[in-house]
């Protein structure tokens, strides 16, 4: 068993180098803040080990001394260091290529995304205040729920300071594609290593749209109804975690290798690997919204481009439909809260 999961490990190593030669590798500093909690910690291991990450900032308001320590001890590169408080902040974003965000309070039972809204919206403009500071140039990449709150509620602080790079601030919604592509694949019968399911929209309840008409490979073998419910999953697949975990969780583990992946993708786009693709909740103008996920082209300087929904079936057009009100509403309200607080 052991064997196994350094063999897995090894090979999770390896993989993050390929498409160019270890020499030519930037050094690349990312900052974890909200390291200490439910999906920091996990996040701050899988970052760890990622070989294109050379040093690794850790901060939350308090725990990350101890979660910092434990992390350094594992024999990959890079060089972890631990921050708490708000006085070490700046210090801990100094020097950021990529900054991930999962600060906050999670959902506990009967909670929506919208609960947490007061608390998080709070703690994500002071953070963000920070990141204008001491590392205006960095990708954030937000996780912090509402998502479709939160990512405006970032812009607005970002504009305030004059930073604001719209093709560098992204809303996390990897773990939807990551639950898309489990369910589809499961339901199908298809290896879920082989499939890929792009999800658009927002990052909660029905402005989730995980659009399986476009999921390779293709399956016959799924009916409406099988769309529909897997739809359905989907968009409630946060809530299925919280009501498993009963009062003690959400999705942090999962949340932790999304967010993993996505700034493994991002880490690839700066040091220039061709056609990295990932969805994302990113300011757009696929829709009539001004924050829309959608596949991303990533690159150099954060979003090379923001690609179209292409073709939608009926089922997913009437979905787009019905997601617009919500998104809209969530998006006002963070740019409410950035200018009223």
């Amino acid at each position: 068993m052991r064997s196994a999961v350094l063999k897995s490990t090894s090979e999770l190593l390896r993989r993050g180098r390929r498409g160019y030669s270890s020499s030519a590798t930037p050094e690349r500093k990312v900052a974890i803040l909200g390291a200490a909690g439910g999906i920091g910690q996990p996040l701050a291991l899988l970052m760890k080990i990622n070989p294109l990450v050379s040093s690794l900032s850790l901060f939350d308001i308090a725990g990350t001394p101890g979660v910092a320590a434990d992390v350094s001890h594992i024999n990959s590169p890079a060089l972890v260091k631990g921050f708490m408080g708000d006085d070490q902040l700046g210090e801990a974003l100094e020097g950021s290529d990529v900054v991930i965000i999962p600060a906050g309070v999670p959902r506990k039972p009967g909670m929506t995304r919208d609960d947490l809204f007061n608390i998080n919206a709070g703690i994500v403009k002071g953070l963000c205040t920070a990141i204008a500071k001491h590392c205006p140039n960095a990708l954030v990449n937000m996780i912090s729920n509402p998502v479709n709150s939160t990512v405006p509620i970032a812009a607005e602080v970002f504009k305030k300071a004059g930073t604001y790079d719209e093709k560098k601030l992204f809303g996390v919604t990897t773990l939807d594609v990551v639950r898309a592509k489990t369910f589809y694949a499961g339901k199908a019968g298809l290896p879920v290593s082989e499939v890929n399911v792009p999800v658009v929209g927002g990052h909660a309840g029905i402005t989730i749209l995980p659009l399986f008409s476009q999921a390779t490979p293709a399956s016959n073998s799924l009916s409406q109804e099988d769309i529909v419910a897997l739809t359905k999953r989907t968009q409630d697949g946060g809530t299925e975690v919280v009501e498993a975990k009963a009062g003690k969780g959400s999705a942090t583990l999962s949340m932790a290798y999304a967010g993993a992946v996505f700034a493994d993708a991002c880490l690839k786009g700066l040091n220039g690997v061709p056609d990295v693709v990932e969805c994302s909740y990113v300011q757009s103008t696929v829709t009539e919204l001004p924050f829309f996920a959608s596949k991303v082209r990533l690159g150099k300087n954060g979003v090379e481009e923001v690609l179209g929904l292409g073709e939608l079936n009926d089922f997913e057009k009437q979905g787009l439909e019905n997601l617009k009100g919500e998104l809209k509403s969530s998006i006002e309200k963070g740019i409410k809260f950035a200018h009223g607080n």
